[in-house]
């Protein structure tokens, strides 16, 4: 079957509301709650065990895991293959696809431009774009209302007349595309008022991915590389869809068809379009992906004050979702857990973070949909089952 990019159209790339319908239904809840009641030792041979276990049971082409505790990575490991039908294995340091998961990375960005002074979480779009033609409505929506979606955008990814393909044919190089596409998101009606209620929103991190580029005059693929990638040695990080080529250099991704799983191979209309690169499109190996989850777990670090780091786990705004993250109740963890879900339909990444107790557990798949989802939700309880939170770091 051709692609054709339906899985993008209309609506955001699944991402969060995936895991905000399920925990709407109590069904991680569930699973992650009966998975802190049990106690076992394991060591990574457990892990990759279980990964293969649960991978054949939901026949996935590949399947990755991470888990770190005290703040740094334990073990991490990958099984299966690149390719559904080959047998080229996937490696510990393959690429997978982070989708939405990207958020968290986009808006600890931000916060570095804010401890650098060159912006403020209440910085509007209107200073930052002050010749751009908006509605009056998007004038005081501020960076932080962006990054907790309560901006009142809408929750459709395109411009209203334009589809997937149109907005992957916008002129310019991606900085260009993501101004225009901001001028046409801004000229439409908004869905809520400001500070209203929580919309999930790609476009609203487009928006402050433009926010920043306008004021760095850097592209943000540019600053994601030079403040994030390089300073915590991502070396396997990227954009985009994992394999660069026909060959078997990286996992494929995957997604259900009318006849079965298709691969899909590397092509530029194979992920979201540049313009929601902010929103979701990083890939990296598992090891790379737990360095920047490391940063995220330890207050003290080079790259953001405690404070700033503390911003961007706590929601201001009266929602659920904070920067990047969803902040959600967990027994397991003895308080707030952030988690964030990702997908373009073809891959499937999820975290779950405890940083009183510098916990983290990431899974991986190369395939989208429903069976993938459950199946990182069966790994992750596995994990937090086996390697449960040591009680170390619990504030007095």
């Amino acid at each position: 079957m051709q692609y054709h990019g339906a899985m993008y159209c209309t609506k955001h790339a699944s991402d969060l509301r995936i895991v905000a319908r399920r925990l709407a239904a109590g069904k991680l809840a569930v699973v992650l709650l009966s998975a802190a009641c049990l106690g076992a030792t394991a060591d990574s041979a457990s892990l990759r065990g279980a990964l293969e276990r649960i991978r054949q049971a939901h026949d996935l082409p590949a399947m990755g895991a991470a888990v770190l505790i005290e703040g740094r990575p334990a073990m991490y490991d990958a099984v299966g293959v690149r390719k559904k039908g080959s047998d080229v294995s996937v490696t510990r340091g393959d690429r997978f696809h982070l989708g939405s998961c990207t958020k968290a990375m986009t808006a600890t960005v931000l916060a570095m431009l804010v401890d650098k002074g060159l912006l403020t979480w209440d910085t509007t779009i209107r200073e930052v774009f002050p010749t751009m033609a908006m509605r009056p409505e998007y004038e005081p929506v501020t960076l932080r209302a962006l990054l907790e979606h309560r901006a009142g955008l809408s929750g459709d990814s395109w411009p209203q007349g334009m589809t997937f393909r149109d907005v992957h044919r916008l002129p310019g190089d991606p900085r260009q595309q993501r101004r225009i596409y901001t001028e046409r998101m801004l000229a439409q009606p908004p869905t809520a008022s400001p500070n209203n209620r929580t919309i999930y929103s790609n476009a609203g991190y487009s928006i402050a991915g433009a926010m920043a580029e306008q004021v760095t005059n850097t592209s943000w693929e540019q600053l994601m590389q030079r403040m994030l990638f390089q300073p915590l040695d991502m070396n396997l990080a990227g954009f985009g869809p994992m394999a660069r080529g026909p060959g078997l250099d990286q996992p494929w991704q995957h997604r259900p068809g009318d006849s079965g799983i298709e691969a899909v191979g590397p092509g530029p209309l194979n992920d979201n379009p540049p313009v929601l690169a902010p929103a979701g499109t990083v890939h990296c190996s598992l090891a790379d992906w737990a360095k920047f989850i490391g940063l995220h777990l330890c207050s003290a670090n080079d790259l953001l004050q405690p404070e700033t780091l503390a911003d961007l786990h706590t929601p201001r705004l009266g929602g659920p979702y904070a920067a990047g993250w969803r902040v959600v109740q967990r027994s397991w963890a003895e308080g707030n857990v952030l988690t964030h879900a990702g997908t373009n339909r073809m891959n499937y990444a999820v975290a779950w973070l405890a940083p009183t107790h510098q916990y983290a557990v990431l899974v991986v798949t190369n395939q989208g949909g429903e069976d993938a989802e459950k199946a990182c939700d069966e790994v992750a309880a596995w994990v937090i089952r086996t390697w449960p939170p040591r009680r170390t770091h619990r504030e007095p």
